[in-house]
């Protein structure tokens, strides 16, 4: 290549060569080390989150907690009671009843085992029955309105009991209206039975007087 003189173009000098080689190696450094210092802040940027987002061990156990202090349903009930540890026994609240006054009838369900266990005293499994010799004059069962299940829990050697006035009235199966009334008199003696479920009891025998 000619110069403007139209001799040969002159080759740099060294030190221009150095000069330049300095130059691009301090850029080279500069480079490098905005490179690290970005590479160091998107690690650090990165790693916090995982740090946070690591379980803590102990935070983990109150989530347990809840179901320790909620019993399941079936550790929480009671076992029917054994039929055979099961009794049943009628009873009224006089020997004898003047005019007007109302008989007071009770069903006392007794557990004679030895834990604690459940029965259904509930009207779906009561009844209380009334007869004269052999003519059946009341059944509470015959005039039932809704009857429901009540599951009661009975302690070894402990009872309970329901209580049922009657009003002294005669009714059929099917609850058809009964003109008639029990009779009355000193010879006007009835007996009662109460049934729980598959158990009955003994006869109450008491009198409607006149």
């Amino acid at each position: 290549m000619a110069n403007h003189n139209g001799g040969p173009a002159r080759r740099p000098s060294a030190a221009v060569y150095r000069r330049r080689r300095l130059v691009v190696g301090v850029l080279a450094i500069l480079v490098i080390a905005a490179l690290v210092a970005v590479i160091s802040m998107l690690v650090g940027h990165f790693s916090k989150p995982q740090a946070a987002d690591s379980p803590n061990p102990t935070n983990s156990q109150p989530s347990a907690a809840p179901k320790d202090t909620t019993p399941s349903v079936a550790s929480s009930a009671r076992p029917s009671c054994d039929q055979s540890k099961v009794t049943v026994k009628a009873t009224t609240d006089a020997a004898s009843y003047s005019a007007g006054k109302n008989p007071v009838f009770t069903l006392t369900v007794s557990n004679s085992g030895e834990a604690p266990c459940e029965v259904n005293v509930g009207t779906s499994q009561m009844e209380f029955l009334v007869l004269s010799g052999e003519d059946r004059i009341f059944s509470s069962k015959d005039c039932q309105d809704k009857p429901s299940d009540l599951k009661k829990t009975i302690a070894p050697g402990g009872s309970e009991k329901a209580v049922f006035p009657w009003p002294r009235n005669r009714t059929v199966a099917g609850c058809s209206a009964v003109a008639a009334k029990p009779g009355v008199g000193a010879n006007a003696q009835y007996t009662l039975t109460v049934k729980l479920g598959d158990k009955t009891s003994g006869k109450a025998v008491f009198k409607l007087l006149s």
